[in-house]
């Protein structure tokens, strides 16, 4: 069966939860079978109980599992329009795993929404949005990457976590937001993730990338919005999805 292979910096639970969930997507663990006992899994992950716990939690919020009297099972099937999980890999907001977090300067701000894009958050034209500030500079002291993220109405009412940067005396000094994309899946919005990639110019390089991600919900509302630039030798852009 698969070990855990996500980056150290990623909770013990989730994982957890991504080994198990690749058993159990890979059909290592069939449908309908017996997982392993919580005792089981503490000596395998090397984790506590609470820590497996939680993980079979967000398990049975995506339906991949069942608990019973007699204990946790594989579900028999998958569950219909669950749509894509987080695969094993998770990438990271904003910029996925190969973002140098220990440099990266980010903030958070209120700040009007470009009347282009404000029906699309479910905002008014020029009401403020939330908006996420990512910038990893360079040696020279210019940015060699930028990710400017706004957030909608949507996003802000079904996500918890984004819920209490409403107040921004809650603003912590540096918001760390690399697990948003789980913080989604896990208050139950099943995640549509378009990206447009381009070159163009800017402050983080004279010819730079450029990626233009829309990320929708089941339902067809936009949770965010987010423009990210870096200079084509600073990053390499991968995707992993699992279905």
């Amino acid at each position: 069966m698969a070990e855990p292979q996500s980056p150290a910096a990623l909770p013990l639970y989730l994982r957890v939860a991504a080994a198990l969930r690749d058993d159990l997507t890979q059909r290592r663990i069939a449908p309908g079978t017996r997982l392993p006992s919580e005792r089981s899994l503490v000596h395998r992950f090397r984790v506590n109980r609470h820590t497996v716990r939680n993980a079979l939690q967000l398990l049975r919020d995506e339906r991949l599992v069942v608990t019973e009297r007699r204990g946790t099972f594989a579900a028999a099937a998958a569950p219909e329009a669950a749509g894509p999980v987080l695969a094993p890999g998770l990438l990271r907001f904003p910029c996925g795993t190969g973002t140098p977090e220990a440099s990266a300067v980010t903030r958070l701000a209120w700040e009007p929404t470009p009347t282009g894009l404000a029906e699309r958050l479910g905002l008014l034209p020029g009401e403020p949005s939330l908006v996420h500030h990512h910038e990893v500079p360079g040696a020279a002291g210019t940015p060699v990457q930028e990710a400017l993220s706004r957030f909608s109405r949507y996003a802000l009412a079904e996500v918890p976590e984004l819920a209490r940067f409403r107040r921004p005396e809650a603003w912590p000094a540096r918001p760390d937001l690399r697990l948003l994309y789980h913080w989604m899946h896990r208050a139950g919005l099943r995640l549509t993730r378009r990206e447009s990639i381009g070159v163009g110019h800017g402050p983080v390089a004279t010819t730079c990338l450029t990626v233009h991600r829309v990320v929708s919900d089941q339902h067809g509302h936009v949770l965010e919005v987010t423009d990210i630039r870096f200079a084509p030798e600073s990053a390499s852009w991968t995707y992993e999805f699992t279905s």
